[in-house]
């Protein structure tokens, strides 16, 4: 476990950053601040979704960092994301990671300034902002995925591989968009007073932007499966269109065929000279007909 003790510059509260702790470092933790057992065990289990709890004095909320990994294939919460419990009032603020944040040593940098974060809800409300902007990159490289897949499909042939990779989109659109949405909760349960509500209030501004951006990623991400399955399925058709197009001229052809290779021995056509040309000729007038009955259909 590393830990971290930071001073504001405003010397109003007091900030204890915990990385990598382990359940025994918790329960060290939960006695120094006498921190509910049950917030401790939701702190340590990996795969907690955003919420917010008032538990006495202290704010109890769990955010999710979206990683920045570049797999197609990885689309779980698990596998894109990692969890940031905060615990705050107004004399401390305690946050716990399993993975480093190099964007907390950025926020204690901004923090030293005494000007800077003179509340604990004012750095909760930075830490929440930097938390958001792990979410717009992916969204912005989604969209663009969205873009590079738009073209592929109407310009080259489909593939499964297509279809998984769609898919695999959807769910990470998906899943973003519902780890926002928790978020926008616990965004909303922060109460500030002068001027700590303008920083929230861009911080909502941010998350309004980034469930825009989902949702159009995943609305256009579905479109484009609907329209996948729509080629696939014309392709299809146009293919059993075909072959249905050989069997109907082959099949009066291959009834006449068949009437003929019987072995009856009297079937007067079969001594006659004029026998074979004369139902060549007729297949040939039949194969037509159906020709011309096909045009009239506009079947061809």
């Amino acid at each position: 476990m590393a830990v971290t003790n930071h001073t504001v510059g405003s010397g109003a509260f007091t900030w204890t950053d915990i990385e990598a702790p382990t359940e025994a470092d918790m329960k060290k933790v939960s006695k120094t601040y006498n921190l509910h057992h049950y917030t401790l065990r939701d702190c340590l289990e990996p795969d907690h979704l955003p919420k917010s709890e008032e538990l006495g004095n202290i704010r109890f909320i769990i955010t999710l960092i979206l990683l920045g990994k570049r797999n197609d294939s990885l689309h779980t919460i698990q596998q894109i994301s990692t969890k940031l419990a905060i615990f705050y009032n107004d004399t401390f603020i305690i946050t716990v990671h399993r993975l480093p944040q190099p964007f907390l040593e950025t926020i204690r940098g901004v923090c030293a300034d005494p000007s800077k974060c003179l509340s604990s809800r004012e750095l909760v409300t930075h830490i929440l902002w930097h938390v958001l902007h792990s979410y717009d990159q992916p969204a912005i490289a989604l969209s663009d995925e969205v873009d590079v897949y738009e073209a592929k499909i109407f310009r080259q042939s489909l593939t499964a591989a297509m279809m998984q990779d769609l898919h695999f989109m959807k769910q990470r659109a998906s899943v973003c968009l519902k780890l926002l949405r928790l978020t926008g909760e616990v965004i909303n349960s922060i109460r500030t007073a002068g001027g700590d509500s303008v920083a929230l209030q861009d911080v909502r501004d941010l998350h309004v932007k980034l469930i825009m951006l989902y949702e159009q990623a995943h609305e256009d991400v579905t479109n484009l499966l609907n329209i996948y399955l729509s080629l696939s399925s014309q392709k299809t058709n146009q293919v059993i269109q075909i072959l249905t197009l050989f069997s109907i001229f082959f099949l009066p052809i291959t009834f006449i065929v068949g009437v003929y290779g019987m072995n009856f021995e009297f079937m007067p056509e079969l001594k006659a000279k004029w026998g074979y040309p004369a139902v060549m000729i007729f297949m040939a007038i039949v194969t037509l007909l159906v020709y011309i009955w096909f045009k009239r259909k506009k079947w061809m």
